[in-house]
């Protein structure tokens, strides 16, 4: 099966800021800069789509993993930097990989912990 991850594309960049100081939303950079870190590493597992808006506005740069048969994640607070997009992206492989869609945490990469928003129940 295919992991999901849908990034926010109307997020602010920031608790501050609106943009990304080039008039990109913050969720459309970031999900520029999740593009290429999918793609540099593509396993065939992770499919990236784009939301506009997850209705999780105060955790700006908001994602959510998901994939049939494990709980769902909403992640949120990142900077659209590579730095941020790698670290989502290597979760979501590890997600992906994963027969439950549980990650333990010592295998979380260091920019996803303190990220998460929510754990979803898994769809039918």
């Amino acid at each position: 099966m295919t992991a999901r991850l849908v990034v926010c594309t109307t997020c602010r960049a920031s608790e501050e800021a609106p943009t990304d100081g080039v008039r990109l939303s913050g969720g459309r950079a970031l999900l520029n800069e999740v593009i290429g870190a999918a793609t540099a590493a593509d396993s065939g597992s992770l499919r990236v789509e784009e939301q506009a808006c997850l209705w999780a506005c105060s955790s700006y740069c908001t994602v959510y993993l998901s994939e049939r048969g494990k709980p769902g994640y909403l992640a949120g607070r990142f900077s659209s930097t590579p730095e941020a997009a790698q670290a989502i992206v290597a979760f979501a492989r590890l997600y992906a990989a994963s027969p439950d869609g549980a990650v333990p945490y010592r295998d979380w990469p260091e920019g996803m912990k303190g990220h998460f928003i929510a754990r979803l129940p898994a769809e039918a």
